[in-house]
């Protein structure tokens, strides 16, 4: 089917489960936050399963093509993951700056950075039990997860970012073992910090794919639009993307505006393009987001192209996420009209 649908990965938590406006008032978390859950400890899995349960059946009722779990038991998109290796002290957090330059609480690296358990695999059962439709399944990068760290143990960053493309590699594994028909890897740090991106970052990415031969995505973007109000139009690291062993690249069009010729250099690999802005509370027409593919069509073929928005949707009310990815999936309809064979 050509144009399928996606998400990048998040979808809206409902307002029972978490308290949005803590979870909207601050940065991304990525030491844990268990503050922002509303639901008693003893209760939040089940309270977590039910509403992972919703965001799926949503998805289904909109018509997306390939489901994620919405990262409905997620504080973030990358905490889940980086706060569950050996090596880091939870009791006593580091500090490093986010992308908005600002100091955040991180994960502190105080030892040799190792797996020690599956971390998503039981996620992505879940929603393979709770739907027949193609499943995605993300997690956070190396790369990024060493810029949201501090490194009190490595002797170099680029050290401490290959000891986490390890463990991604291994649960990368277990994901493509367990059922995952697509496992998408968030590199948005990528973007944020090209100079150490192109010393270390896309060797680290490529040893996190090194041996899988199942559908791999990394996503990069300019960061979540609640929270990163400023879009550069063009990105700083993607052309380097082209040497990367992931068969798909999520990027985004739609806040940017992004001048879409960057696209020629990466033949070869299929695009989640991002053509729902996240920045703009009104609803797209569906013309206007099929608009915003067909400019990256002039680069890319259309057997290349899949749809999703610029970037989780976790900060959107849920009325209006759900406005956007109806009027996606309505695009694509409408371009595979325009192109059908």
């Amino acid at each position: 089917m050509l144009f399928p649908t996606t998400l990048v990965g998040s979808y809206p938590q409902p307002e029972w489960l978490i308290d949005r406006q803590k979870l909207g008032g601050r940065f991304p978390p990525r030491v844990r936050a268990k503050e922002l859950w509303r639901i008693p400890e003893p209760h939040l899995a089940r309270a977590q399963d039910d509403a992972t349960e919703l965001a799926i059946r949503a998805q289904e009722e909109i018509g997306i093509d390939i489901v994620t779990d919405g990262e409905i038991r997620r504080e973030s998109y990358s905490n889940r993951f980086a706060t569950a290796l050996e090596g880091v002290d939870l009791d006593n957090p580091g500090s490093a700056l986010d992308r908005s330059g600002h100091p955040n609480p991180v994960p502190r690296v105080a030892g040799k950075i190792r797996r020690r358990h599956a971390v998503e695999v039981q996620d992505l059962l879940f929603l393979k039990g709770m739907t027949n439709k193609k499943v995605k399944i993300t997690m956070p990068g190396p790369f990024t997860m060493s810029q949201q760290a501090q490194n009190d143990f490595y002797k170099s960053d680029a050290e401490c970012a290959m000891d986490y493309a390890v463990a991604v590699n291994e649960e990368i594994r277990d994901l493509f073992a367990a059922g995952a028909d697509v496992v998408q890897v968030d590199e948005p740090y990528l973007q944020a910090r090209p100079e150490k991106a192109r010393e270390y970052g896309l060797a680290a990415l490529n040893r996190a794919l090194e041996g899988i031969t199942g559908t791999t995505a990394v996503h990069i973007c300019f960061g979540y639009a609640a929270i990163i109000h400023a879009r550069p139009s063009g990105y700083s690291f993607l052309p380097e993307l082209a040497g990367c062993r992931c068969k798909q690249i999520s990027i985004e069009t739609a806040q940017s505006k992004l001048d879409c010729k960057v696209l020629e250099g990466l033949k070869g690999k299929q695009i989640m393009v991002g053509c729902i802005d996240l920045l703009d509370p009104s609803i797209e027409t569906p013309e206007v987001v099929a608009e915003r593919v067909r400019k990256a069509l002039r680069y890319l073929r259309p057997e290349d192209v899949i749809l999703a928005p610029d970037c989780g949707m976790k900060y959107l009310p849920r009325d209006v996420a759900d406005g956007k990815l109806r009027a996606m999936v309505a695009a694509a309809k409408i371009l595979r009209a325009e192109h059908a064979r």
